[in-house]
């Protein structure tokens, strides 16, 4: 029957529990050894009820060879058995490498009592450890999804930007092309309403009002320009201090995590001297337990060798004993004294352990609300770039419309040249059939018309260099997008870098943990160790 069950176990993988408690499994040896194969191979059974099944010492090294390779099972219940001092030793041996075992009975097997509390404290350490365990994987899912949405919300963000960008670039190519198409209609309206013009003098006046305020508009268009440069360069500026800001902020940040990094690798080095210390004075103990157990086997040898021979030898042999007790009891209270000292040590570096756990939870705080109010610094500087912008766009149509007004009066300027060109001819040829005293008044006519038209020239100069300027202003309006695009992607960047470091960080936390629980393992070695080789195991056997 044992056999057929360790093949079940070697091929199922749906059992989760087995109650096989009053089967006398432990009878046959090999039949057993047979059975603890097939639980080895086995990494799906989480429960196992073995009791009253007449296991002795050698199943229960079987046992453990098959708990260190089996990593699923939970609870094993192995009361009311013949398992001893060496199958107790031998399954608390197998603890050391199994660290899925979370309970685990033996009582009513004659195994020692402090066996009974090294195999406790053994099961509570691989509680608190699947613990630890569970507790960092549901932070890191956390932490992912956290990170996770808050890169969705960024290419939202950068997202909803481009579109309102694209919009607004197609809000301003149909508002210029409805500005041409009202230019060609005022052009046509100009067209049809010239032939209805009354006199040259009218007309001259008319020109040289409108080529004043045409100049008062070209002065005014420079100091809009010049105040617009201001603005770019203050922009500017202020980006510059504010990025030189945001580095040594993180410049700082990155030096405290690092003396808080120190201080706690100075702990632990403390943690550790203490142990080695405590190792040291364990292995002295050992040691003088190893003679005193030398000298009493070479006492009793000698006692019984010369009992026959000598009787009177006995009352000496009695006190010796007697002293040698006291001295055993000295060094069982000597070795008390010492697991209250490992017991406070533990103590201390829990406490310790927490209060760096509780400094990693504020410092995780601290960074969430930094990251946090940067974010919102940046969303600030981004409301304040596109008010920046919307400004700068009216000032734009606001240009445009001004030029437009210019082209306009340019048309009727030119309009109005061509009317009088036409008026001219019409006028050299009354001229001509006139007397020659009206020959000097046409003169003086002609000479008027000559400046009306230079005036008109330089008005069309200074308007194609009112033209460059606009260009100008369109291309510094491309190069602050650029800017801001690049502004954007550089935040993202350090978001980014910001994630790597508290991911590193984690893994550190991880790493100490590790060390620690290592730590409490060697110490746990030490003191089983220390406990197996202690003189009660021996006294006991010889009553």
């Amino acid at each position: 029957g044992a056999e057929a069950l360790g093949k079940l176990l070697r091929q199922n993988k749906s059992i989760r529990r087995l109650i096989l408690e009053w089967n006398s499994l432990g009878v046959w040896e090999e039949g057993f050894s047979f059975f603890c194969q097939g639980l080895g191979a086995n990494n799906f059974l989480q429960r196992l009820d073995l009791r009253n099944n007449q296991i002795n010492h050698q199943g229960a090294g079987e046992l453990a060879v098959a708990l260190k390779q089996n990593a699923s099972l939970q609870e094993l219940d192995l009361r009311w058995n013949n398992i001893g001092l060496l199958g107790g030793r031998a399954l608390l041996n197998c603890l050391h490498s199994n660290k899925t075992l979370k309970r685990l009975e033996l009582a009513g097997n004659n195994v020692p009592s402090d066996i009974l509390k090294a195999v406790e404290q053994a099961m509570d350490h691989n509680q608190d450890r699947q613990t630890i365990l569970s507790e960092t994987q549901n932070r890191a899912y956390i932490l992912s999804k956290e990170v996770l949405s808050l890169k969705d919300e960024k290419t939202k963000q950068f997202l909803d930007l481009m579109d309102t960008i694209d919009k607004q670039r197609e809000e301003i190519a149909r508002n210029g092309r409805m500005s041409a198409a009202r230019v060609s209609q005022l052009q046509e309206a100009l067209d049809e309403q010239h032939s209805i013009m009354n006199s040259l003098k009218a007309k001259l006046q008319m020109t040289e009002a409108a080529l004043a305020l045409s100049e008062q508009k070209v002065h005014n268009l420079g100091e809009l320009l010049n105040a617009t440069k201001q603005e770019q360069t203050s922009m500017a500026e202020r980006h510059f201090t504010e990025l030189q800001q945001q580095k040594q902020e993180g410049a700082d940040r990155e030096g405290r995590l690092l003396r808080d990094l120190s201080a706690a690798s100075e702990k632990n080095l403390l943690l550790r001297n203490q142990v080695d210390e405590l190792e040291k004075k364990c292995k002295v103990q050992q040691d003088q337990l190893f003679q005193v157990k030398q000298d009493l086997t070479n006492t009793t040898a000698e006692l019984k060798l010369r009992a026959v021979q000598v009787d009177h030898m006995t009352q000496h042999i009695e006190a010796s004993e007697r002293s040698m007790q006291d001295r055993i009891q000295r060094l069982e209270a000597i070795r008390i004294a010492l697991e209250e000292e490992l017991s406070q040590v533990k103590a201390a570096a829990l406490t310790e352990r927490g209060q760096a756990e509780e400094e990693l939870i504020k410092v995780r705080n601290q960074a969430r609300l930094e990251e946090q109010q940067r974010l919102e610094h940046l969303e600030e500087k981004l409301r304040l770039m596109t008010e920046s912008r919307d400004e700068a766009q009216n000032c734009y149509l606001k240009q445009k419309q001004m030029v437009a007004e210019t082209q306009a009066k340019v048309n009727q300027l030119s309009l109005h040249a061509d009317g009088l060109r036409r008026r001219l001819e019409e006028l050299q040829q009354d001229l001509n059939s006139k007397e020659e005293e009206k020959v000097t008044e046409v003169n003086k006519v002609k000479v008027e018309l000559q400046e009306q038209i230079g005036h008109l020239q330089a008005e069309r100069t200074a308007q194609d260099g009112l033209r460059e300027k606009i260009a100008a202003l369109e291309r510094q309006l491309k190069a602050l997008s650029s800017n801001h695009r690049e502004a954007l992607l550089d935040k993202e960047g350090e978001i980014s870098m910001l994630l790597e470091k508290l991911r590193m960080k984690e893994a550190d936390i991880s790493r100490m943990r590790e060390e620690e629980a290592q730590r409490a393992s060697f110490l746990q070695n030490a003191i089983m160790a220390y406990v197996q080789g202690s003189p009660l195991g021996t006294h006991s056997s010889r009553k």
